[in-house]
């Protein structure tokens, strides 16, 4: 058996439910139906995926592996049909391209986009490569790109584009389980997390490189899982991983963001845009945009009036 983009499809919503029988009812077929499809899938693979148990599906390792390779490619088809139907469904008018990494700023940028230029289709397209954001901003494909370059890893950026820095140095906090001993403090030194597994995403530019280099200097080297996003969260929910995060993350009833002392890891955000595209309105939309996702996230905003500074759109808290 060939694997196809259904199976890929099947393998993500059982991950993401953690249940084969809410997984075939998100998918629109029935259980038994599922069951049999996954059981060829680890057929034709010739291993085990998900350990099956009380409490449901869990990934294997190796299903994890498998995971964090088949998620691009579901996201990047579904991507793919929507870009399509948008541009078959267009009108000829005035139109804005926005790629950009994931943000919590982004759902208000948007939305401010869309009041600031009433009339006009704006596209999104979300990437966990910022590089490959910026090689699409010069090939012409999109016009915004808003994305994050992790200290000391730079971006490639392709000549002739546009950019500004919105955030020079936005701290990462750790993600780690409610219930983890270092979630009783307000701020978490990287000793308490001297026995914990890490998890990255690989497909990040520069997060392992940046992660790796701070580890080292803290006299560190413990063990890392290469997760997507979502695979991610529900190791950190089961306590089975801590993992640098974005301090506007939103609250989460079975996780804890705290803050690092010292703020070893950080990154830059910046906004490009294509040569001839105007940017002021843009940078203003996106600067109002995350200053207002910082203040809505509870550990950044605490983190900020403690005397953090995270970049000229945060001078007022």
């Amino acid at each position: 058996m060939e694997l196809e983009v259904r199976h890929l499809r099947a393998l993500c919503a059982i991950a993401d439910t953690g249940s084969l029988h809410k997984a075939a009812r998100q998918l629109g077929v029935s259980q038994p139906s599922l069951t049999t499809q996954l059981r060829r899938i680890e057929n034709a693979l010739g291993a085990e995926l998900f350990s099956r148990g009380r409490t449901g599906c869990h990934p294997t390792p190796l299903g994890r592996t498998v995971l964090s390779r088949a998620r691009p490619l579901v996201d990047g088809l579904s991507a793919l049909i929507a870009e399509t139907r948008a541009a078959a469904a267009r009108t000829g008018g005035p139109s804005l391209r926005v790629g950009s990494t994931a943000s919590r700023a982004l759902p208000g940028w948007l939305r401010r986009l869309r009041e600031d230029q009433p009339g006009t289709d704006i596209a999104l397209r979300v990437d966990v490569s910022a590089n490959a954001l910026l090689r699409t901003v010069a090939a012409g494909q999109l016009d915004l790109a808003f994305v994050h370059e992790v200290e000391g890893c730079p971006l490639r950026v392709p000549e002739g584009l546009q950019g500004r820095v919105l955030v020079e140095r936005e701290p990462q906090f750790i993600s780690m389980a409610r219930d983890h001993p270092a979630a009783a403090r307000e701020v978490v030194d990287l000793a308490d997390l001297a026995h914990d597994r890490w998890t990255v995403d690989p497909a990040v530019d520069g997060e392992w490189d940046g992660l790796r280099r701070v580890l080292a200097a803290a006299g560190l080297d413990p063990p890392v899982l290469q997760a997507d996003y979502h695979t991610a969260a529900s190791l950190i929910a089961l306590g089975e991983a801590v993992a640098p995060c974005q301090p506007t993350s939103g609250p989460r009833e079975d996780m804890a963001v705290r803050p690092l002392r010292g703020d070893p890891l950080a990154v830059r955000l910046l906004l490009f845009a294509a040569p001839g595209v105007p940017l002021d309105r843009p940078y203003a939309e996106l600067t109002a945009a995350y200053r207002e996702a910082a203040l809505r996230a509870a550990p950044y905003r605490r983190w900020l009036r403690a005397g953090g500074t995270a970049g000229p759109c945060m001078m007022t808290v």
